[in-house]
């Protein structure tokens, strides 16, 4: 029952904001890292969390999935400590462990990983409020040959019945943002993120007058390390292409 209140959707804070003299101010917890990258072949991973700010709080950590409800942790995963106090400017290691079954073994999954900041000590007037870091978790099982950093390069673009089609052939996510598309300049199609889940087809609706015209692609992917890689690439009607690398990112 605590787990469950500490996870609730903090929407009703919006209304005691309004009635409360004071809100206290506190620096957050930070993750040492943007992802999480979980390979099948080691038997856990793990990541580090600081308590950025002078008072001390409790750090609760769960996993989700997509489909799932904020209050539901993720049962193939073991996560510990899933509750660690922190003193003020303290770093926590916290550990990730797969039960060893239950997800694919043909492609990537990828789940949420939650850590939230519950702050210990109120003074009176003050209200203070739980922070949650959300960050992606990609497990991959063993025997997937591709390369992960060449995923991005792999998709097949092609306009088809007058819409921009993109297949991801590879059994791994590709995580872009700042798509757009255009003809001489002016935009058919602009998406601010995107991801692509494995061996999956997706067709994005363009712009009228635009639908059969010769498309200027261009995407940021992100990679493992939470690095920007620019991509380009002219799409047609004709046959699928993949995009190259630009040294240029696009605006």
């Amino acid at each position: 029952m605590f787990f469950h209140l500490l996870r609730r959707p903090a929407l009703w804070l919006c209304a005691a904001l309004a009635m409360t003299p004071a809100v206290q101010a506190q620096a957050g917890i930070v993750l040492n890292t943007t992802r999480v990258i979980y390979p099948a072949t080691d038997k856990e991973v793990s990541l580090q969390v600081h308590n950025t700010g002078t008072s001390e709080i409790l750090a609760q950590s769960w996993l989700e999935a997509d489909n799932e409800s904020p209050s539901a942790s993720h049962p193939l995963f073991v996560i510990t400590p899933a509750l660690a106090r922190l003193a003020g400017n303290a770093k926590q290691l916290i550990r990730i462990i797969y039960a060893g079954e239950g997800l694919p073994n043909d492609r990537e999954s990828v789940l949420w990983l939650n850590v939230q900041e519950i702050p210990q000590v109120a003074r009176e007037n003050e209200l203070q409020i739980a922070i949650r870091q959300r960050i992606k978790l990609f497990y991959r099982p063993r025997g997937l040959t591709e390369d992960p950093l060449q995923a991005a390069q792999a998709l097949q673009w092609q306009l088809r019945d007058g819409q921009l089609e993109v297949v991801n052939p590879g059994p791994y996510h590709v995580s872009m943002i700042k798509l757009s598309a255009a003809h001489r300049g002016e935009v058919a199609f602009e998406q601010d993120s995107r991801m692509l889940t494995p061996h999956s087809r997706v067709r994005f609706p363009l712009k009228e007058g635009r639908r059969n015209d010769l498309l200027d692609l261009t995407f940021i992917s992100i990679n493992d390390f939470g690095g920007q890689e620019a991509y380009r690439a002219k799409v047609s009607t004709d046959r699928p292409t993949q995009a190259t690398k630009s040294e240029s990112r696009p605006d």
